[in-house]
C-alpha cells in the first residue's frame, strides 16, 4: 500500500478535492457508453442504422458508416449528459459548502487522503460519509489516477467504517454502478466484507 496521511477536509483543500471529484464523476462516461453500445438492443439499432445508411446512400458503405457513427454519437451524448447533469447537481448542492454539508454535523464527515505525487504532497483521495441515523452511505470516493491500486481506496473505505462503528450504525452503504469496475473489485476484496445487494454494497458490523 503507497504510504499515505488521511485527514478531515481543509478548506484549502477545495480546489484539488473539486477537481478530483469532477474527474471521478465524468471518467464514468466511456465505461458507460461502451456498456450501453455492446447492450444487444443497441446492437440490433447500430446495425440496422447503418443497413438503411447503405440503403439510403445507394448501398454506399461510407453511407452505412455515417449513420452508424451518428447513432453512437447519439448513445455517447447521452451518457455525457447524464453524468454531467448529476456532476452540476453535485456541485450545486453538497460540493458548494463541503464544510456546511459535512464537518458541521458531528453525523457526517469529510476526509482527504495526502499521498506525494511526483515529488509533492497532496489531496489524493476525497471521501465523504453521511449518517441517516441507521446505516452511513459514501457519497463519493476518488483516488487521483497515478495513485490507484495502492491500497488508499482500501485505506479510506476503513477509514469509514471505523467511523461508522464509533458512530454506533449498524451498516456502511456504498452505491455503485455496473461501471464502476474498479469500484466494486475494491469492495469485494475489502477486510470488511462488503456484500452486494442491488446498485450497493454494504458492509454490515
Amino acid at each position: 500500500a503507497a504510504p499515505c496521511s488521511i485527514r478531515p477536509y481543509r478548506a484549502s483543500d477545495r480546489d484539488p478535492v473539486i477537481s478530483l471529484f469532477r474527474f471521478g464523476i465524468l471518467e464514468h462516461v466511456y465505461p458507460a457508453f461502451f456498456k450501453a453500445m455492446c447492450h444487444k438492443d443497441h446492437v440490433g439499432i447500430a446495425l440496422s442504422i447503418s443497413m438503411a445508411g447503405y440503403v439510403l446512400g445507394g448501398s454506399s458503405y461510407c453511407m452505412a458508416l455515417l449513420f452508424g457513427g451518428a447513432w453512437a454519437a447519439l448513445v455517447y451524448y447521452c451518457c455525457h449528459e447524464i453524468y454531467d447533469s448529476y456532476l452540476s447537481r453535485k456541485l450545486d448542492m453538497e460540493m458548494a459548502d463541503i464544510q456546511g454539508s459535512f464537518l458541521d454535523n458531528p453525523v457526517n464527515n469529510f476526509w482527504v487522503a495526502e499521498a506525494e505525487i511526483d515529488g509533492q504532497i497532496k489531496v489524493c483521495g476525497p471521501m465523504n460519509d453521511m449518517n441517516d441515523g441507521s446505516a452511513g452511505e459514501v457519497f463519493k470516493l476518488v483516488v487521483s489516477f497515478p495513485l490507484r491500486r495502492k491500497g488508499i481506496g482500501t485505506q479510506l473505505t476503513e477509514k469509514a467504517v471505523e467511523f461508522c462503528k464509533e458512530q454506533g450504525l449498524s451498516r456502511l452503504v456504498i452505491e455503485t454502478t455496473s461501471a464502476q469496475v474498479a469500484a466494486i473489485a475494491l469492495f469485494r476484496k475489502s477486510s470488511s466484507k462488503f456484500v452486494a445487494l442491488g446498485s450497493f454494497h454494504t458492509c454490515s458490523f
